[in-house]
C-alpha cells in the first residue's frame, strides 16, 4: 500500500538536497529555493511538472514501477534509496542484479558534466541507460528504445539499418565484437540471464549470426579510436575513454577528437545541427 505522506516527504527532502550544479543545470539569478524546483525534478524524471507536482502534495494516482525508476534516477538516489522509493510507493524494488539500470550517484555526477561532449552510460548488453544530446545527434536517440532493441548487438544484427552509422569496412570486426562480447556475458550471467535470451533469438533469425557465433570467439575488445558516419557533417574519427562501474557493470563512453583536426572542427558543427533541431 502506498504510503503518500511519507512518500511526499522523502521526495522533498531528496529534491531539496540536490543543487542544479549538480545535476548540469544552471542556477540562475534569481534563484529563492532551496535546492532543485519541482520542475526541474520533473524534467530529470522525465515526467510532467504536475505529475511530479502531485505527488509531493500526496495526490496523484499510484506510480508505476517504470516512474519510480525514473524519479530514482532523476534526484540521482543511490540504490538503498531507490528501494525506500519503492517501497513507499507500495511496489516491491527491483531485483538486486548486476548490470540493472540504475546508475548510480558518483557516476551521474560526471556524466552531469559532459553535455557539451558526446558521451553515454551503456549496460555491459550495450543498452544506452544516458546519453548527451551530443551523443544522440552522433549515434542515434536511444530514448525511444524498447525491449530487446535497447541493445547495440542485438541491433547489430536484427536491424542492417542500425550499421549505418559506421564505414562498411569496419562492419567485419563489429560483427565479431559483438558476438564475442555477448558470450562473454553469458558465460559470466549464466544460460538463463538476457545476454543468453538474445543469442538464442539471433540463432533464430540471424544467418549472419549463426555464422559469426559457430567461430566461438571471445576477448575481441572494441577499438580505441571509433569511426562514425553522420549524413550532415560526413567521417568523424573520435576516441573513446571508458569509465567502468564494476558495482553495476556499466560504463561511461566518452568521445572526443584531436584538437584541431578535422573531426573536431565537425563535431562543434554537429553541436550547432543539434541546436538547430532542437529550436524547430
Amino acid at each position: 500500500m502506498i504510503d503518500r505522506a511519507s512518500l511526499a516527504d522523502f521526495l522533498r527532502s531528496r529534491r531539496t538536497a540536490l543543487q542544479p550544479e549538480d545535476v548540469g543545470l544552471p542556477r540562475g539569478q534569481r534563484r529563492r529555493t532551496s535546492g532543485l524546483r519541482r520542475e526541474e525534478a520533473a524534467l530529470l524524471s522525465n515526467m510532467s511538472a504536475d505529475y511530479y507536482a502531485r505527488l509531493e502534495r500526496e495526490r496523484g494516482p499510484q506510480p508505476s514501477d517504470q516512474m519510480l525508476a525514473s524519479i530514482a534516477q532523476g534526484l540521482r538516489l543511490t540504490i538503498a534509496e531507490r528501494d525506500h522509493l519503492f517501497r513507499l510507493a507500495g511496489h516491491e524494488p527491483p531485483t538486486a542484479a548486476s548490470g540493472g539500470d540504475h546508475v548510480s550517484p558518483g557516476m551521474m555526477r560526471i556524466f552531469d558534466r559532459l553535455a557539451d561532449s558526446p558521451a553515454e552510460i551503456v549496460t555491459e548488453l550495450g543498452e544506452t541507460l544516458q546519453q548527451t544530446s551530443l551523443a544522440a545527434e552522433l549515434t542515434g536517440d536511444a530514448s525511444g528504445r524498447r525491449g530487446d532493441d535497447r541493445s547495440i548487438g542485438y541491433r547489430w544484427f536484427a536491424d542492417p539499418a542500425s550499421r549505418g552509422v559506421h564505414p562498411v569496412e569496419d562492419h567485419p570486426f563489429l560483427s565479431r565484437m559483438y558476438a564475442s562480447g555477448l558470450r562473454t556475458v553469458i558465460a559470466r550471467r549464466g544460460p538463463d540471464s538476457r545476454a543468453a535470451h538474445l543469442a538464442e533469438r539471433l540463432l533464430a533469425t540471424s544467418e549472419e549470426f549463426r555464422e559469426v557465433w559457430a567461430r566461438h570467439e571471445v576477448g575481441i575488445r572494441p577499438r580505441d579510436v571509433k569511426t562514425y558516419r553522420h549524413p550532415e557533417v560526413g567521417l568523424l574519427t573520435l576516441q573513446c575513454q571508458v569509465l567502468q562501474d564494476p558495482d553495476s557493470s556499466q560504463n561511461l563512453l566518452v568521445y572526443t577528437a584531436e584538437p584541431g583536426s578535422e573531426t573536431a572542427e565537425r563535431l562543434r558543427l554537429l553541436a550547432v545541427v543539434g541546436s538547430a533541431v532542437g529550436r524547430a
